[in-house]
């Protein structure tokens, strides 16, 4: 007995949405990872007016946020990656579980309750 028994006749949905998002998720990390470095890096490439200690600091902000922005993208990324892949799933063929027999009565069984 196989261990993945498909669903005779489901009919399995088309792809949509996902499959799109899934594709493009590559170019989308690259993107998110690359902007914020690009900022980062041009505040060192600008020309600061103010003292060493000044300048030095404002640096290291934009490097804070740049690293904060980079990892907001990414954790976003990951989420609609999350979402796209179950849409996926659940769109695919459908699975027999294992057989849960069933009591079948019209009427209450003789005998003690089970909470």
């Amino acid at each position: 007995m196989s261990m993945f028994n498909q669903l005779p006749g489901f009919a399995r949905s088309p792809a949509g949405l996902e499959r799109v998002i899934l594709r493009r998720l590559p170019k989308a990390f690259f993107l998110s990872a690359a902007l914020p470095t690009l900022v980062a890096l041009a505040a060192r490439w600008f020309p600061w007016n103010g003292s060493d200690a000044w300048v030095a600091s404002r640096i290291q902000m934009v490097d804070f946020l740049a690293f904060g922005v980079l990892l907001l993208l990414w954790t976003l990324l990951l989420t609609v990656a999350i979402g796209a892949f179950i849409v996926m799933v659940m769109k695919g063929p459908a699975y027999v579980a294992d057989a849960y027999p069933l009591v079948e009565s019209d009427r209450p069984l003789d005998g003690p309750r089970r909470p």
